[in-house]
């Protein structure tokens, strides 16, 4: 009974660390702040990937528009179609070669079109997430000023608690407190609740009888809806 009243005790003043812990955790000023801190630590990938994307791409329009000026080239052999036809040659066949080769040279200047905006928006995107991260900086400063003046209000408090809990925490064996923290690190708070009667008192299940009878002879149980740590007095 000591043990149970140890944690007990350690519980209801633990609860009022939680709760502040809780109440700067979900503050403006701490998501402001935890916002910012997160585009500016991914933002430096996200440029990488852009200058990647970007010097890809030109690459793959100066290979086109390699091919695109060699197929012009090709296609001033057949400005002499004339004098190859007065010569007996088949009219019909060069006119298939140069409707190929002016077929290719249509759809290289269309990739090539395509290529050249892809770049442009590649250009405009990153220029843009420069210019959020140069704003995010100071941004992200300031947040971090109001955050931290936030915390340093409750700095106090918490500290206070956190020195009681550390006198407390020596009456509860070491094997019902890591438990304890467990939970608590899942954020099951409270962790030990009384039962009501046959029923858990936080989400009114009723444990198997195998587990009333181990509750009745002075054991705690887990409720096995709710994970909390039944006991009974």
């Amino acid at each position: 009974m000591a043990q149970l009243q140890a944690i007990l005790k350690y519980q209801e003043i633990d609860a009022k660390l939680y709760k502040l812990e809780r109440e700067l955790a979900g503050c403006e000023e701490r998501k402001e702040y935890v916002k910012y801190k997160k585009f500016l630590e991914s933002a430096p990938e996200k440029l990488d990937a852009l200058e990647t994307k970007a010097a890809s791409l030109k690459a793959e329009a100066a290979e086109l528009t390699k091919n695109y000026e060699q197929m012009e080239e090709t296609l001033q052999y057949f400005e002499n179609v004339d004098e190859l036809v007065t010569g007996g040659a088949d009219i019909s066949f060069y006119q298939k070669k140069a409707q190929t080769k002016i077929d290719q040279l249509k759809k290289f200047k269309a990739d090539l079109a395509a290529l050249v905006a892809n770049i442009k928006a590649t250009d405009a995107e990153y220029k843009k997430l420069k210019k959020q991260v140069i704003a995010a900086q100071g941004q992200y400063k300031d947040a971090a000023e109001k955050y931290k003046a936030v915390k340093s209000e409750k700095d106090g408090e918490m500290k206070a608690i956190e020195k009681e809990l550390t006198v407390l925490a020596k009456d509860v064996p070491a094997e019902m407190m890591e438990k304890y923290q467990t939970k608590r690190k899942e954020k099951n708070m409270p962790v030990f609740i009384e039962i009501n009667g046959t029923r858990c008192s936080w989400c009114g299940m009723e444990p198997p009888l195998a587990a009333c009878n181990r509750l009745a002879g002075g054991e705690m149980i887990e409720c096995d809806n709710c994970h909390k740590i039944l006991y009974s007095k």
